[in-house]
């Protein structure tokens, strides 16, 4: 599968949550874990960042990219407090350019690379394969959650 339609996939399974009842939105894949709630409004968030780390490295490659405390963010944002509709506009939105950049950069310039303030030297390429990736984990999450598992 190509990273296009990997990105795609995800963003259609990930919107189809968004519509999730209250109850399922409240259910968690495991005790002192986040609800299908926050785990959407992560994704919308980091789908920001991580669209933020492609655009610099397209534009100014090889600039340190800070890494992002994702509790931080859901505590400072109160997720319980934030409009799910907002974070799917922004996710959707968001995935939408990113989309059109994997287009037109994967391929043609995916050596370019940026160094994340964790984890070291990195690619664009390795920047979209992440999107793709990360957002399959938390879609594994909410399915747990979502099967009782």
């Amino acid at each position: 599968m190509n990273i296009i339609t990997q990105l795609e996939s995800t963003r259609d399974r990930t919107l189809q949550c968004f519509d999730l009842a209250e109850a399922e939105l409240a259910r968690k894949y495991a005790p002192e874990k986040w609800s299908v709630r926050f785990i959407l409004h992560h994704l919308a968030d980091a789908e920001t960042v991580l669209n933020d780390r492609i655009r610099r490295t397209i534009s100014e490659p090889r600039q340190v990219l800070l890494v992002f405390d994702q509790d931080a963010w859901a505590k400072g944002l109160d997720y319980s407090r934030m409009p799910l509709d907002l974070s799917r506009r922004i996710y959707e939105a968001t995935r939408a350019g990113i989309i059109h950049l994997a287009c037109e950069h994967y391929e043609r310039n995916g050596h370019l690379e940026f160094i994340h303030s964790e984890t070291g030297l990195r690619t664009l390429k390795d920047e979209f394969d992440k999107v793709a990736a990360h957002n399959e984990e938390h879609l594994g999450q909410i399915e747990a959650a979502l099967s009782g598992q």
